[in-house]
């Protein structure tokens, strides 16, 4: 009887990506940090052992969050069976430019506004632009208060970065 050992599955860029998706930014979970634009680099070493390595962007130096997520991408990617590196980098800054499309609809459809300049800041619910700013300062650094005038619904925007 011959017993075939099966070869580890290939662990491709695009699967790294893929599973990366599955995780949710730590703060507002309707969105992964894909789509939220943090995730900046992404290198699969070479053979079955290979390092995953992944950099992330902070969306702001002192983002609370920072560690949550990067234990959610470690234990996330842990499932491929390969040692995984994460780094927060500044390479580049992060700016809400970018948040994709798909991340922008996923922000509204949960309440919140996506960037925009503050004099086009429309409500997630009701698509109104007769909004007012509450507050610029919300529960973090990234996101102001404001009010819709015609459902009259309190809602998030993010700050344009």
């Amino acid at each position: 009887m011959v017993i075939e050992i099966a070869a580890p599955p290939r662990v491709t860029r695009a699967a790294v990506l893929a599973a990366l998706r599955g995780v949710a930014d730590p703060e507002i979970p309707s969105i992964s940090i894909v789509d939220l634009g943090v995730v900046y680099a992404v290198e699969v070493g070479a053979g079955p052992a290979g390092a995953i390595r992944i950099e992330l962007l902070p969306t702001f130096v002192g983002c609370p969050a920072l560690e949550v997520m990067g234990s959610a991408v470690s234990d996330r990617l842990s499932a491929l069976g390969r040692p995984v590196e994460v780094e927060f980098v500044r390479t580049v800054p992060w700016t809400s430019e970018r948040i994709t499309p798909v991340g922008r609809e996923a922000l509204r459809r949960s309440g919140f506004a996506p960037p925009s300049d503050v004099a086009d800041v429309r409500c997630p619910y009701c698509g109104s632009e007769r909004v007012a700013m509450d507050s610029a300062f919300g529960p973090t650094q990234c996101r102001s208060l404001f009010y819709c005038r015609d459902c009259r619904q309190p809602f998030e925007a993010f700050k344009p970065i």
